[in-house]
């Protein structure tokens, strides 16, 4: 602990973003950086606790609560504070492969877990992760480093987001000769094309890695739908092993009157549109395009706060947030204690940016849609609401009830359904037969990632569900460990 008393002296800080009216006529990121003397004074602050709850990653209340990669976080903010920087860099590498990701879409459980945010604004950890990652590329200390030893052993990992990239990363440590197959046209998976570019940039942040990642040894092969053009059969038959780590890409679907109209889409759909239609400089399709529309988002998550940016940036006439779920308080309530994930109400960047341009946060709670309506040429035009009320069934749990009286016609011309995720799509996981579990994700214990059938893995959202980046980065790295053990009988990867 470098400064015993920086938690008394220094004050939590955080760099501004790029101003909302500013940054909603680009595409380009709107993090800002911290110079170097902040960002000393913020690792100050850190108590370097007897106990860090920031590194423990448990599961509390179900959410997170600390970092589920176990990022040694007191070393590193000790280091910062020193003035160490390499050395930080390699205490952070120690634990995540991928900290350029996680500290620019990671929503910080580190953060909610500190023990100084029991009574002060807790340390700038995030920031910090961001700044250290983002020095050792400026001063060429992130640089490839292929194996010098090789295996023989051929493995396969299906699908490039976080978890695959993080599974083909240690598979690759170990000496194995690793080959990715990516469905898409471009590498990265939900990184590349489930987050906007505003929140993390394509060419210059995820592409910068993946080359890092190919000079390294990793073969990425892109356009491969395996179970469509690239045989499942092949897979069992030319690799060693094989790792699925394809995400839960599955939406839940509103099926209530009018879903049929023209111009309701599932939100990945939308966004993954604009995305490439970004990186190949081409125009959004007009049938999907949010220009001139009132638009409707479904869903409060970080997913329906992506579209609602991504809809301001295309040149929306307006755009609403639905959300089921009550408002939630301003400070953690008596149920939501330290250090649980604080659920307390935040204004994230797509509602800034709206508030902004508009004057109010786009976002309505504890409201439901009951049937959407069109116009003469089938489009969808209005959706028909209610405001809910959450009250105990006869099962003791709580359920929503329609309030009387309360319904509303709000104008829609652009409907983005962003209310999760099912799980995985079923075609591979059928044509491989692998047994799925009660929630229809891939059936694998967590800590041994083996499926029903010997040789064949399975990390990440595929395996446990819609969850955070970080996490299938964790799921990656363990399954990338198990793989290992199952090709050469142990394992010395972490």
């Amino acid at each position: 602990m470098g400064k015993p008393t920086g938690f008394k002296e220094f004050t939590r800080e955080i760099p501004a973003d790029r101003s909302p009216l500013e940054r909603i006529r680009d595409w380009e990121e709107f993090h800002a950086h911290t110079a170097e003397e902040k960002l000393r004074e913020q690792g100050a602050r850190c108590m370097d606790c007897g106990t860090p709850f920031c590194q423990t990653g448990m599961i509390l209340n179900g959410a997170a609560s600390g970092c589920p990669i176990n990022n040694l976080i007191p070393e590193f903010n000790d280091l910062v504070y020193r003035g160490l920087w390499r050395e930080a860099l390699d205490r952070l590498h120690k634990t995540n492969n991928f900290p350029e990701f996680t500290g620019r879409v990671c929503p910080a459980p580190c953060e909610g877990a500190c023990v100084l945010g029991i009574i002060e604004p807790p340390v700038t950890i995030k920031n910090i992760e961001f700044s250290i990652i983002e020095r050792g590329f400026e001063e060429g200390w992130v640089v490839p480093n292929p194996p010098k030893k090789r295996t023989g052993k051929k493995v396969a990992v299906v699908g490039s987001g976080p978890a695959g990239l993080a599974c083909a990363d240690q598979l690759n440590k170990a000496g194995h000769l690793v080959t990715v197959l990516e469905r898409a046209d471009r590498i990265g998976g939900l990184l590349t094309y489930g987050i906007p570019n505003m929140k993390l940039d394509k060419d210059d942040i995820v592409q910068r890695r993946v080359d890092i990642l190919a000079a390294e040894g990793i073969d990425f092969v892109t356009n491969a739908n395996v179970g469509q053009n690239y045989p499942a059969e092949k897979l069992v038959k030319d690799f060693d092993a094989v790792v699925l780590c394809c995400g839960a890409t599955q939406p839940r679907d509103l099926t209530i009157e009018g879903r049929d109209l023209a111009g309701i889409f599932p939100a990945m759909e939308f966004l993954t549109t604009n995305t490439k239609c970004l990186l190949d400089g081409t125009e959004v399709p007009e049938h999907i395009s949010a220009k001139d529309r009132h638009v409707v988002v479904i869903g409060g998550g970080d997913t329906g706060t992506d579209c609602v940016g991504t809809s301001i940036r295309q040149g929306c006439k307006s755009v609403t947030q639905l959300e089921i779920l009550p408002k939630p308080p301003a400070a953690r309530a008596a149920n939501n204690p330290w250090p649980e994930w604080p659920k307390i109400y935040r204004m994230d960047y797509g509602q800034e940016e709206a508030a902004a341009l508009y004057g109010a946060d786009p976002r309505v709670y504890c409201t439901t849609t009951k049937k959407f309506t069109g116009d003469k040429d089938g489009r969808v035009n209005e959706l028909h609401t209610v405001q809910i009320e959450w009250k105990l069934d006869a099962n003791g749990r709580y359920a929503p009830v329609d309030v009387a009286g309360t319904e509303k016609v709000i104008p829609g011309q652009l409907v983005l359904l962003a209310m999760g995720f099912l799980g995985p799509e079923k075609p591979l996981v059928e044509k491989l037969g692998l047994a799925a579990d009660e929630r229809s994700n891939v059936k694998a214990d967590y800590g041994k990632f083996a499926t029903s059938v010997p040789g064949i893995f399975a990390a990440g959202d595929m395996r446990r569900g819609q969850s955070l980046v970080v996490w299938a980065i964790n799921e990656g790295r363990a399954a990338a460990r198990e793989c290992d053990r199952y090709l050469l009988g142990s394992s010395n990867l972490p």
